[in-house]
C-alpha cells in the first residue's frame, strides 16, 4: 500500500509577486561552487543558500555551515520571505519546456510519502545505484528539520484518474511560477478536503517507482532511524516517517526520458575493427549528420542498438546483438530487462568484449554524458571511445519494472530536472 498524504508547506511568500524565478536553483546534485555564486549574485535569497550549504556535497561540510543553512532558513521564515501553509495540501507542479522542435508540459503534484525499504512494500527502485555518500544530506537534514528536495515518483494512471482530478481544480492564475534553465514551472496549492482524500485513496494501491533521488530517500530512512534511536519509537503519523516526492504519472504526455552516453577514456584498442571480428555482432555504418542526431538514427536498428566511435574512427557504427546473446548472457533476467540496450551495452560489449580485449579483465573507467556531441568531444581528447545510446522508452522501463527487476546504472535521464526552492517539507510538527 503506497500512503501519500497532503502537508503544510513551507514556501516562498508569493501574495505580492508570484514570479520566483530569481529564486528557484537547480538540484544541489549539479551545481559547483561557481554556479552557487552566480545563483546567489543575481538574488541573496535564492534557494541554494539554504539547499547546498557545502560544495560539494560529495562529503559533508563543517557543522558550521549546516547550522548556517538553518539559521537562514529561520531567518526568511521570520522575515516572511518564506511562509509556512496553515492549511494541508496537495502542490500541482507543471514544467513547461522545449525538446527537439516541441514543446512539452509534464504535470506533477508534490506530497509526503511514507517510507519503507524498497521491495517490502510498494515502492521501488527503477535503475541500480550504488553506495553515494548521504552524509553532506543528512546533516542538512538533522540540522533544518526539513526535506529541502524532493525525490521524483512515477505512478501509473492510464486513464488520468489523478490527474482529471487536479486539472478540475486548477485556477487559471498560479500560487507561484519561475523561470530557470529554460524550463517554466509553475505551482498550484490544493487544498479541498474531498478533493484531498480522494487523491490519496486513488494512490493507495499504486506502486511507486524512484525515478531520480534514490540517495535522498536512502538519507530520508537514516534520518528517521536515528530520530527514533534517539528519541524512542515515533508516532505513525510522525512527519520524519515520510519525504517530499513529487509524484508524475508515467504516461504523462510531457515525461521525456533521455539517454545517456557512455565514454570511455583511454580505451584507444576498442575498434570498429575489433568489434567487427566478433561473430555474434553485427557492426554497420551509420548515417547521422551529426552525433545529436545518432540517437534518433539507431531507431531503425532495432531497440537494443548502440553506437560506437573513436578517437581514430571518425564515423558511426551500429552495434546490434545476435537474436539469442542476452539469453545466454543473462538467462535468469526477464525478456524486458535482455531487450534493453543498455544490458546489451553492459553485459556484452563493455563486460564481455572491451574488458577481457582491451583491459585485462579489468572493469573500465566510465564517464556518463548526457549529450551526444560532448560525448563524442570527450571520447576524442581523451584518446578514447563512446558509445552512444537510444533513450530508454517509458514502456521498457514499465516493463522492467513490473517484472521485478532493477535497470543498469544511468539508464534513464528524466528531462528535465525539478528545479529546486518551489517546496521544502519540514520534519517537525
Amino acid at each position: 500500500m503506497s500512503t501519500v498524504l497532503p502537508f503544510n508547506a513551507v514556501r516562498y511568500e508569493t501574495s505580492r509577486n508570484r514570479d520566483i524565478s530569481t529564486r528557484l536553483s537547480p538540484p544541489y546534485d549539479v551545481i559547483d561552487a561557481q554556479r552557487k555564486r552566480e545563483l546567489l549574485k543575481r538574488d541573496p535569497k535564492n534557494f541554494v543558500a539554504i539547499d547546498l550549504p557545502h560544495t560539494p556535497p560529495k562529503t559533508a561540510g563543517p557543522p558550521a555551515v549546516y547550522q548556517r543553512a538553518a539559521q537562514t532558513l529561520r531567518d526568511w521564515l521570520h522575515d516572511g520571505a518564506l511562509v509556512r501553509d496553515a492549511n494541508p495540501g496537495f502542490y500541482v507542479y507543471h514544467q513547461s519546456f522545449r525538446h527537439g522542435d516541441r514543446e512539452f508540459t509534464r504535470k506533477m503534484f508534490f506530497a509526503r510519502i511514507r517510507l519503507e525499504p524498497f521491495g517490502s512494500g510498494n515502492i521501488f527502485p527503477h535503475e541500480q545505484t550504488f553506495g553515494g555518500p548521504k552524509e553532506d544530506r543528512l546533516a542538512l537534514t538533522k540540522a533544518t528539520e526539513s526535506n529541502m528536495s524532493p525525490i521524483f515518483g512515477l505512478f501509473e494512471d492510464p486513464h488520468s484518474d489523478v490527474a482529471n482530478l487536479f486539472e478540475a481544480k486548477l485556477s487559471s492564475e498560479s500560487l507561484a511560477h519561475g523561470d530557470l534553465d529554460e524550463t517554466r514551472n509553475r505551482l498550484w496549492a490544493v487544498t479541498d478536503p474531498d478533493l484531498l482524500a480522494d487523491v490519496t485513496s486513488l494512490m493507495t494501491d499504486r506502486p511507486i517507482y524512484i525515478a531520480d533521488g534514490h540517495h535522498r530517500y536512502g538519507t530520508a530512512m537514516m534520518y528517521r532511524d536515528g530520530l527514533a534511536a534517539s528519541q524512542g519509537e515515533l508516532s505513525e503519523q510522525h512527519p520524519a516517517n515520510f519525504v517530499l516526492c513529487a509524484l508524475c504519472a508515467m504516461e504523462d504526455p510531457g515525461l521525456r526520458i533521455l539517454p545517456t552516453h557512455r565514454v570511455l577514456p583511454g580505451a584507444s584498442e576498442l575498434t570498429a575493427d575489433l568489434l567487427r571480428s566478433d561473430p555474434k555482432l553485427s557492426v554497420n555504418e551509420l548515417d547521422a549528420a551529426t552525433a545529436d542526431h545518432v540517437p534518433a538514427a539507431l531507431k531503425r536498428f532495432g531497440p537494443q542498438a548502440v553506437a560506437f566511435c573513436s578517437a581514430s574512427h571518425a564515423g558511426y557504427v551500429a552495434v546490434t546483438p545476435a537474436a539469442d546473446l542476452m539469453t545466454e548472457i543473462a538467462p535468469d533476467k526477464s525478456d524486458a530487462w535482455r531487450g534493453l540496450g543498455v544490458s546489451f551495452l553492459h553485459s556484452y560489449l563493455i563486460d564481455r568484449v572491451l574488458a577481457p580485449r582491451c583491459l585485462a579483465g579489468q572493469a573500465p573507467n566510465i564517464s556518463y554524458v548526457k549529450s551526444a556531441a560532448p560525448a563524442v568531444e570527450l571520447a576524442s581528447s581523451t584518446g578514447g571511445a563512446c558509445f552512444l545510446m537510444q533513450a530508454t522508452t517509458m514502456q521498457e522501463m514499465r516493463a522492467v519494472c513490473n517484472a521485478g527487476e532493477l535497470m543498469p546504472q544511468k539508464s534513464t535521464y528524466f528531462y528535465p530536472k525539478l528545479a529546486s526552492g518551489l517546496v521544502v517539507n519540514p520534519l517537525h510538527a
